[in-house]
């Protein structure tokens, strides 16, 4: 969806202006490609490191932070030549702040802090210091911050070296990744499909070990998607524990389901790293956000007690991602834990929540932020609810209720629309009691240590189906409503032989109760978006959720879960491993 009369002159020129000011940028710092679009052997041994041991070679003097940077500049640009994933370009700074450190460590003999020399990719959306945060939208573009976002100056103080800023969709509320500034990212594994959104860019740059750590956002998936459709690492933090300060933001008024930061990587330990350095840390809201708590050693029970389910309300999770959670479930219980399915209470009331107050202005902030640039068909849905006019949209909740017998996706229609202020602060109401049933009826009930589930029903989708799919959602979503800490675990890749669609998928069941009839046929019918053979190879994740406030405890729950799946091909140096047809 476009403008009437196409995208304006002085768009183009934006355009044009902000992207060869990107690709000068990088020309300037690795002409060296212009010959050799190649890693040496000792660049490929670098990037094939985790950020820990990073470090761990710093310290030994095996290299210096100047030659690992400078190797990971190499391994970004050939990944952002392959994906576009690549929008702000630090790499100037960066150098200066690698020799400062390696100054630093030849005078002292000591690390700067415990992400000393590490080479981090930043989303788009988190602030720095004389760089735009365009977010995909000309209206940001050339305006560059005035400061660090204090997550950063965190980074900055533990020894980390930002040096790109890597690709969002357009207002953030996407999962696909694509903006009229930047363009369209591609998924490392297969340029036909998307790497997610809305820290779609930094899950691409960090599979293709074209940074050695990063830092994302969440309100509603966006840590958690991406890291599932790429085949990395992440942590949804609760809110609270981790500053979102000092960042500009697109709806700085909206606080009803809140945003996060988290770390995304290639590890669970380089995750736990990065939560160390900032978990609690108070900057420029110091007088009341974050909580003062900082990161606490947990002692897991030599036996734990997790849930898992295989639907999230809306859609039953495909054949790969189904085995996905199975597999995860086997290896626990090979580890001697306990697993046991449940069922989610009401769990597309989640989604109907979430819908209902991120919707409750008309999306006006979001219209603001696109001002006249084209619209992303990604953003179609998302958009037009609240535009339907009343008439309209009871018809269309009347037809798929009773015509239909598709009352989920009835109420979603029914739910994303404008709002007066009495009704939004129902809808407020409505989440706390929410959270409430969540807690009694599955904490408290069954007294679980973590939840094992998909991330979402379906691997990686291909470009343009989030047009109508934005409602998938829904399994990520569950644990920004009940605020839970979340990490993603890479578990399989697609496989055509094992992950085949049979019965239990393309025959649905009549009448309510049953999900989305509309959703699962447009995934799961002949010629669906779970197209088998298109996704083989694709990474399929999990999440592990846990209970508010309990963060640490997540991180070593991960831990476990990675350690009881083994080697599966995962990691730091996997992706070239696997591209030159060897063993990971």
């Amino acid at each position: 969806m476009v403008w009437p009369f196409g995208p304006s002159a002085s768009f183009q020129a934006i355009v044009s202006a902000k992207r060869a000011q990107r690709d000068n940028a990088i020309k300037a710092e690795v002409a060296a490609l212009q010959a050799d679009r190649s890693l040496t052997a000792e660049e490929v041994a670098i990037v094939s490191k985790s950020g820990l041991e990073i470090v761990k070679s710093i310290q030994d003097r095996e290299f210096t932070s100047t030659q690992i940077l400078k190797a990971f500049i190499k391994s970004a640009v050939i990944a952002h030549e392959e994906i576009n994933c690549i929008t702000e370009v630090l790499f100037v700074d960066a150098l200066e702040r690698a020799e400062e450190l390696d100054d630093y460590f030849a005078s002292t003999g000591e690390l700067k802090g415990p992400l000393h020399g590490i080479p981090m990719s930043l989303k788009d959306s988190i602030d720095v210091k004389d760089y735009d945060t365009t977010n995909g939208s000309t209206g940001r573009c050339n305006k560059p911050s005035t400061r660090d976002s204090d997550i950063v100056a965190f980074i900055r103080e533990a020894g980390g070296i930002p040096f790109v800023k890597t690709n969002v969709p357009q207002t953030l509320l996407s999962f696909e990744c694509a903006n009229p500034v930047w363009g369209v990212s591609l998924n490392p594994h297969s340029a036909n499909h998307t790497p997610g959104g809305s820290s779609g860019g930094e899950a691409a740059i960090l599979a293709m070990d074209g940074a050695a750590l990063g830092l994302g956002s969440d309100i509603g998936g966006s840590l958690r998607i991406p890291a599932h459709y790429c085949g990395i690492y992440s942590l949804k933090p609760g809110h609270g524990r981790i500053a979102t300060s000092n960042n500009s933001s697109i709806d700085p008024g909206f606080k009803n389901v809140s945003a996060v930061y988290g770390p995304m990587g290639r590890r669970v330990e380089d995750l736990e790293a990065v939560a160390r350095a900032v978990i609690g840390r108070r900057g420029g809201d110091k007088f009341y956000f974050p909580a003062p708590i900082p990161y606490r050693d947990v002692q897991l029970p030599k036996k734990l007690k997790f849930g898992y389910y295989l639907m999230d309300g809306l859609v039953k999770a495909s054949p790969a991602c189904k085995r996905a959670v199975l597999e995860t479930v086997e290896a626990l219980r090979k580890g001697g834990h306990e697993c046991i399915e449940f069922a989610v209470p009401s769990p597309a009331r989640c989604t109907e929540i979430f819908a209902a107050l991120t919707s409750s202005d008309g999306y006006q902030a979001s219209r603001l932020e696109i001002g006249s640039d084209p619209v992303e068909p990604a953003m179609f849905l998302t958009l037009l609810g609240p535009r339907i006019w009343g008439w309209a949209r009871w018809c269309s909740v009347w037809i798929l209720n009773n015509v239909l017998g598709d009352d989920l996706l009835a109420r979603l229609i029914a739910s994303s629309r404008y709002k007066d202020v009495r009704e939004f602060k129902q809808w407020e109401a409505h989440k706390d009691s929410y959270v409430r049933e969540f807690y009694e009826k599955v904490w408290e009930a069954y007294g679980f240590d973590g939840i094992i589930s998909a991330t979402q029903p379906v691997p990686a989708v291909p470009h343009g189906a989030c047009q109508f799919l934005s409602m998938l959602v829904t399994s990520t979503v569950l644990y920004n409503i009940v605020d839970s800490p979340v990490g993603i675990i890479p578990v399989t890749r697609v496989d055509p032989k094992l992950d085949a669609l049979t019965e239990e998928w393309t025959v649905r069941g009549e009448g309510k109760g049953q999900g989305s009839s509309q959703v699962e046929a447009r995934l799961y019918n002949p010629g669906g978006i779970y197209d088998v053979e298109a996704m083989a190879g694709l990474p399929v994740g999990v999440q592990v959720a846990g209970k508010s406030w309990e963060e640490e405890k997540v991180i070593e729950m991960m831990k476990v879960v990675d350690g009881a799946l083994g080697e599966r091909g995962f990691g730091p140096g996997s992706y070239r491993k696997r591209k030159e047809g060897r063993p990971s």
